[in-house]
């Protein structure tokens, strides 16, 4: 279904998590502040640790989380609206596809070692803020400049930070919009600001980082420089095509019903 919102590892700007946080605890209420993760959290195996240490830190780590996949629900949604909006009240829909994930427990302690960060909730909450995140890949780059609009300008929204590499791409030909944005969650313990990274790019855009990601995890990251000129090449070619699909859009639809 065209624009059906699906759950998947997303790539090249967000890192990939092993899989999305679905699970639900018995727990209620969002975490209290200033906790320290147990140790186990900090290890890559299991020898040593106890059973009461490993359901410490599971409870732990999945009530921390669950803030963070009720704050993506609260996006999802919106996004939703939009989507159902532009499908019934419009004869044009932007909304191309749509894919969303929390980070894992693993991902998320992989991000914690690798930036040095203090294993306490409080540094995690601060410091990393794409735990949850959400792509929108649309049709045009307008469409990615309509949606962001249009999503930002909600009361409840809060802008946080705005990285344009539309605009101004990365060196490597990276090209998204890139938004960290905060979303109120109400839980039976009161409000929680929950932040949300959102990604908005167009289809070949899309296409061209799912490819530069495969690469570099194929070469560990080592990628020869014959590869990555090709890449460059690719991203100008995308640029190009993004601008003629554009053009013909124009044309169909009328100036004025294109930014």
């Amino acid at each position: 279904m065209r624009g059906e919102i699906t759950r998947e590892s997303l790539s090249s700007g967000m890192p990939s998590p092993s899989q999305a946080v679905h699970t639900r605890t018995g727990h209620s209420g969002a975490m209290s502040t200033g906790a320290a993760l147990p140790p186990s959290f900090e290890l890559s195996s299991r020898e040593g640790i106890t059973p009461a240490q490993l359901r410490e830190v599971g409870e732990q780590l999945q009530r921390f989380l669950l803030e963070y996949e009720f704050g993506l629900r609260e996006v999802e949604t919106k996004i939703e609206i939009l989507r159902d909006e532009f499908s019934h009240m419009h004869d044009y829909n932007p909304i191309e596809h749509v894919s969303s994930r929390v980070k894992s427990p693993d991902s998320l302690r992989e991000k914690v070692v690798r930036r040095g960060l203090a294993m306490d909730l409080d540094t995690i909450r601060r410091e990393i803020t794409d735990i949850a995140g959400i792509r929108v890949s649309c049709s045009f780059v307008t469409d990615a400049y309509r949606i962001f609009d249009l999503l930002t300008q909600q009361d409840d929204i809060t802008i946080r930070r705005v990285s344009d590499y539309i605009a101004h791409p990365k060196p490597n030909g990276y090209k998204s919009l890139h938004a960290i944005i905060e979303i109120p969650v109400f839980l039976s313990t009161g409000r929680v600001e929950v932040p949300v990274e959102v990604q908005l790019r167009t289809i070949a855009m899309d296409f061209w980082a799912s490819t530069e990601h495969k690469i570099h995890y194929k070469y560990d990251g080592n990628v020869p420089g014959t590869l990555l000129d090709e890449l460059k090449t690719a991203a100008d070619s995308a640029a190009e095509l993004d601008a003629r699909m554009h053009r013909l859009h124009r044309e169909l639809h009328g100036q004025s019903e294109v930014r």
